[in-house]
């Protein structure tokens, strides 16, 4: 198995446009693709005020709040209230959307692909569980702590497990099966290209 560690204090943050937080990305494909571009994309990102949500056209999202006290997003005029963390919530990144905070700034955890070009599924891990990585060159899983720490049994250096502090985050690819040891709150994020 192919083992890529991203650390959360190699991330460089970028300021929004719009000046209401700033994004840190975790990963994306391919490897220097810009906003335009990218097949599949994750980050974190600090949002400090509410207002209207950048429109992405042609992708699809899902938001997870990690930190604080929530937010609502009002997507196409529909409100959805995410009061509590670690609750994934999918919409279509064209839409017209807008968030409210609840009690003050937020961390939340990005997933965006490229309708035709990629596809995602998000699950939250508070348990120790198995995680399978898919063996085809198409598919990969994103590992990222988000709460306290977790350990991928046999992926680390000779063996060893790996540990994953605060939003540090591990890229898994060539298929196995792998152990996931969480002390806190994990995301497991399959990401899957399609097309060309």
């Amino acid at each position: 198995m192919a083992v890529e560690v991203l650390r959360a204090d190699e991330r460089a943050a970028t300021p929004w446009l719009n000046g209401g937080g700033v994004t840190r990305e975790v990963a994306g494909f391919p490897a220097g693709a810009g906003l335009t571009d990218f097949a599949w994309r994750v980050s974190l990102a600090d949002v400090g005020q509410g207002g209207p949500f950048s429109r992405f056209e042609g992708i699809d999202r899902v938001i997870t709040v990690v930190d604080g006290a929530g937010m609502a997003l009002t997507v196409d005029g529909v409100e959805h209230v995410l009061p509590a963390p670690y609750h994934p919530f999918a919409f279509a990144g064209d839409s017209d959307t807008d968030c409210r905070l609840l009690g003050g700034p937020v961390v939340d955890f990005n997933v965006m692909t490229r309708r035709g070009r990629a596809a995602a599924t998000v699950e939250i891990a508070e348990a120790p569980r198995t995680v399978d990585v898919p063996a085809d060159a198409d598919a990969v899983v994103l590992v990222v702590c988000l709460a306290g720490s977790a350990t991928l049994d046999g992926a680390g250096h000779d063996g060893v497990g790996l540990r994953l502090g605060r939003l540090d985050a591990a890229l898994l690819s060539s298929g196995e099966r792998q152990r996931l040891d969480v002390d806190g709150v994990a995301a497991v994020v399959e990401l899957r290209t399609v097309g060309d």
